[in-house]
């Protein structure tokens, strides 16, 4: 089964193995909705979730009971099945769906090949051509389409020559 990245463990909460993660989801309350998870192919289920003041989110998984079992996740990253996840509105796409996707101009000039990309005050994208990274990020325009039946981003080049990073 297809499993989607949807955070990270940063570090064990309190003595009763509740753990702090950073999520990789638009917004943290989604991944209690997966209901299961799994870390280092070992599957978890949610206990408990909360989210914190600071948007990051606390969960509780069976398996996990105190303080030293949850600090042995530190830095793990956190899976989920693909069908558990939530549908989709227009317009907004699964991080795993982008990566190896082609990025060309409106007039079919390739630009490199979606390597990865981060989620910070907006998504900042790598994007690889001829063994040499080039970062921008998603700000508004410059993504004007996102194929995934031709298996392509088309990005404004006015815009993309203007914020990308080599």
């Amino acid at each position: 089964m297809e499993r989607l990245t949807i955070g990270e463990v940063l570090k064990p909460q309190g003595i009763r193995g509740e753990i702090k993660i950073k999520t990789f989801t638009d917004t943290p309350e989604v991944v209690k909705e997966f209901g299961v998870v799994y870390i280092d192919d070992k599957e978890y289920k949610i206990l408990s979730f909360r989210v914190g003041t600071d948007g990051s989110a606390y969960v509780g998984l069976r398996g996990v009971p105190d303080r030293n079992t949850a600090e042995l996740l530190r830095g793990k990253k956190i899976e989920g099945n693909r069908a558990d996840a939530p549908e989709l509105e227009e317009g907004q796409y699964y991080i795993v769906d982008i990566i190896g996707l082609s990025c060309e101009t409106q007039d079919g000039e390739f630009l490199g090949t979606v390597k990865s990309i981060v989620n910070l005050s907006s998504d900042v994208y790598t994007i690889e051509k001829a063994g040499k990274s080039i970062l921008f990020p998603a700000v508004k325009g410059v993504i004007v389409k996102v194929d995934l039946e031709n298996k392509k981003v088309i990005l404004n080049k006015a815009i993309f020559d203007e914020i990308a990073v080599i």
